[in-house]
């Protein structure tokens, strides 16, 4: 009996300890999936997002979404979030969506999203965690495309998304979709819990992880 009991503990914990694993490896990946968007989003400047919009952005939600199904469809995606400090940018805080609806849709299909976040209201909606819904919490619209937007246009909606999906990129409109904050995710890539607010805040360092996603921001 103890020999079973010791045997389910040891299972347990390295249950356990696997999916501690597991979150904190997709938590990076969702920051080098970041990277990646972020420089693919900026290779055809004629149709990429604006400079000046990048450069006048009080945060950056990231995400890659998922959808798949066969008469019942559904769609997943995780990402990160981040904001502009006084000096540089935040540590990533880790967000995810979902959804699921009706429809003859056969097959799978990846879509890359960059929401930009206009004002600090918007970004303190994010910093208060649980889900976010655009179109209801925060304006949002689709973003301006090209390399010739002028800096000094006033951004007419708290949020612009843009969107990619199998090498067409366009600003798309996100109304209704809802954002919700991954704690667990976060608490596994911090080494600690930690809220969404201490995060884009700057009240905590960026982990090693986040050294490449920084640096990507840094040129806005």
């Amino acid at each position: 009996m103890k020999i079973n009991k010791l045997m389910a503990f040891l299972l347990t914990f390295v249950m356990a300890l696997s999916a501690s694993t597991m979150c904190l490896a997709a938590m990076q990946g969702d920051v080098d999936q970041a990277v990646a968007i972020l420089q693919r989003f900026q290779e055809i400047p004629e149709k990429s997002i604006p400079p000046a919009v990048l450069k006048q952005a009080k945060g950056l939600a990231i995400l890659t979404v998922t959808k798949a199904g066969f008469i019942v469809s559904g769609r997943g995606g995780t990402g990160v979030v981040v904001a502009r400090l006084a000096k540089g940018w935040s540590g990533p805080s880790a967000i995810g969506t979902g959804g699921a609806g009706f429809g003859l849709q056969i097959g799978a299909q990846v879509s890359e999203f960059v929401i930009i976040l206009n004002t600090p209201e918007a970004v303190k909606a994010f910093s208060r965690g649980g889900n976010i819904s655009l179109g209801a919490d925060l304006s949002v619209t689709a973003g301006p495309v090209g390399r010739d937007v002028s800096a000094d246009v006033l951004p007419t909606a708290a949020v612009y998304s843009y969107s990619r999906s199998q090498g067409l990129f366009a600003g798309v409109s996100l109304e209704g979709t809802v954002i919700a904050a991954r704690d667990d995710a976060n608490a596994q890539y911090y080494g600690r819990k930690i809220t969404p607010a201490q995060i884009l805040s700057g009240q905590v360092k960026p982990p090693k992880g986040a050294a490449g996603l920084v640096k990507a921001l840094s040129r806005y």
